[in-house]
């Protein structure tokens, strides 16, 4: 009786565990469907982006203590949910003015001849007389190429072709593999057809483990058809030798 639970439990437990896989790699299709690109791809659907960490300039470094932010180690691979800059000029300085050291933010950079989309974490912050702010940049990890430098923003310079994109307001590892992997023909193999067959095969085993039972439990029940009639006619028998 135990086992049989513990059976029925596991293969909920692994139903359920399966169709939200699915669900999420639905939900990912759909927002990469849907979503709007921007001109370096990423989607942006509800005032939101969702980019995918390239490099490992954000990772935990043991010289930097980021223990005291809501955003802390970003591990490459990982999708970060981005908060755009409002395109209307009062809600963007509301953005600005609600930016504080330690957060984390994603902007275009020009190094040298290219411009970057960079994820780093202020380190400064000060609003200019005129308008607008100078914010000052940099990745966690020290030890990575090139994370030592800063990166400087004056949002008050519309010219510039360094901005910020947005603020990092949320990180999912799992998230960030399974849409990385649905742009690689192996990922969309490992992450669609595989869960897929599990479901199928799955439920084949189900359904065959349902028949089996089926017919033991029918096979049961001649038998005990069978063993009563097997002891009425032994009965019967012996009511013959008495009245004989």
């Amino acid at each position: 009786m135990k086992k049989a639970k513990l059976t029925k439990v596991v293969s909920v437990a692994v139903n359920i565990i399966i169709y939200l896989f699915c669900a999420l790699c639905l939900l990912l299709l759909v927002f990469t469907i849907a979503g709007k690109r921007d001109t370096d791809g990423a989607v942006n659907m509800f005032g939101y982006q969702m980019r995918i960490v390239l490099t490992g300039s954000m990772e935990a470094h043991p010289d930097v203590d980021v223990s005291d932010y809501k955003i802390k180690s970003l591990k490459t691979g990982s999708m970060v949910f981005i908060k755009t800059v409002p395109d209307d000029e009062n809600k963007a300085e509301e953005f600005y003015s609600d930016l504080k050291v330690g957060d984390v933010l994603t902007f275009r950079y020009l190094i040298g001849s290219r411009q970057e989309t960079i994820t780093h974490r202020i380190i400064d912050i000060k609003q200019k007389d005129t308008s607008g702010y100078v914010i000052t940049l940099r990745g966690d990890n020290l030890s990575s190429s090139g994370a030592t430098g800063v990166q400087t923003i004056d949002t008050g310079n519309e010219s510039s072709l360094n901005y910020v994109v947005g603020k990092v307001t949320g990180k999912s590892y799992v998230l960030g593999w399974i849409a990385y992997s649905l742009k690689q023909p192996i990922g969309i193999a490992l992450v669609i057809i595989v869960p897929c067959s599990i479901i199928i095969i799955w439920n084949v085993i189900k359904i065959v483990n349902a028949v089996n039972a089926k017919k033991l439990e029918q096979q049961a029940i001649e038998n005990e058809s069978e063993m009563n009639a097997l002891k009425r006619r032994i009965s019967e028998l012996e009511q013959s030798d008495k009245d004989k």
